[in-house]
């Protein structure tokens, strides 16, 4: 049998990015699994939505938005933390920096031991690694909810905290005029989960409920393609769902029977693959995703720190 290339170690080849006009003024840019990066003009100035894994990276980004505007970015907003989505947040030269409070305190508490943990599994995001000045600080953080004015006609943005967990600190973006969410990796579409630092009780009930409640007709996941349309905006929250329901089961029931990790591991696996294995990032996240699930239900509350160390010892146990 052919030993499985660590994590995202062994793709390398690049991901067509696709900048997509949502709306007048409300931009997404996917790329075939790669996280996602969003933009809202207000009248006088920008929020951008996510910072990518490193300024040169950002910079790329920032230079297909400016095809569309030049205005000044007055906020970056980060959905979560977790290396790859914010370390590129220097490229934005933003007033303020938005995440909620439980993301301040991961930073403080994980945020360099995440930094080397994320660009060992995922080389090819970490374009221009030595371009990142050190750890993104929030500027602003809030605990419920904070509503940005765009001014002039352009209404509101709501940031939404909608409980635990892709982490204890995810925040969604919500344009209530034009029913359109920027859900960061609490929803993927056709993109696998990464549940290694979850609460997924949490995330798979009241979490979802509230994030399905916003009504939403246009939705940007984490990674995958933007849903359009009530309809794919509920398959893509039900298949969130159902990645996470499916877990709790599979790892649940080979707990309760006394079984090992690996086998709860193989479990899942046997359970998801055939609907989710060929999605990006499958192979990469379940091992970590299962981990984490094994230690939430056997009573390790929050999520153990992942370090590079700690990542291949995991790695080794299940995937290889």
């Amino acid at each position: 049998m052919t030993k499985k290339a660590f994590a995202s170690s062994a793709d390398l080849a690049e991901k067509a990015q696709t900048l997509e006009v949502l709306a007048d003024g409300v931009y997404a840019l996917t790329a075939e699994g790669d996280p996602n990066i969003g933009a809202v003009e207000g009248e006088d100035f920008l929020v951008c939505f996510e910072a990518l894994a490193t300024p040169v990276a950002a910079r790329e980004w920032l230079a297909k938005l400016r095809e569309h505007t030049d205005k000044p970015v007055r906020y970056l907003v980060l959905s979560h933390y977790h290396a790859v989505r914010v370390l590129g947040a220097s490229a934005f030269d933003a007033e303020v920096i938005v995440a909620h409070e439980n993301t301040r305190a991961l930073v403080a508490e994980r945020g360099k031991e995440d930094w080397a943990s994320e660009f060992g599994r995922m080389p090819r995001l970490a374009k221009s690694a030595e371009s990142v000045p050190g750890l993104t600080w929030p500027t602003l953080t809030f605990s419920d909810r904070l509503t940005i004015d765009l001014g002039g006609e352009r209404g509101d943005l709501v940031l939404q905290y909608c409980g635990r967990g892709h982490t204890e600190g995810d925040l969604v973006a919500w344009l209530p005029r034009q029913k359109i969410l920027y859900a960061g990796d609490l929803v993927e579409a056709e993109a696998a989960l990464y549940t290694g630092d979850a609460f997924h009780r949490d995330w798979s009930s009241s979490t979802l409920d509230r994030v399905a409640a916003f009504g939403a007709e246009t939705l940007i996941g984490g990674r995958g393609g933007v849903s359009r349309g009530a309809d794919a905006v509920d398959a893509a929250i039900a298949q969130t769902r159902h990645f996470l329901t499916t877990m709790l089961r599979e790892v649940g029931a080979v707990r309760d029977a006394g079984g090992t990790l690996k086998e709860a591991f193989e479990r899942t696996h046997a359970a998801l693959a055939d609907q989710y294995g060929h999605w990006p990032i499958f192979e990469h996240c379940l091992p970590f995703d299962v981990s984490r699930l094994w230690d939430e239900l056997g009573g390790i509350e929050r999520p153990v720190v992942w370090t590079a160390e700690r990542d291949r010892e995991v790695w080794d146990q299940l995937q290889d």
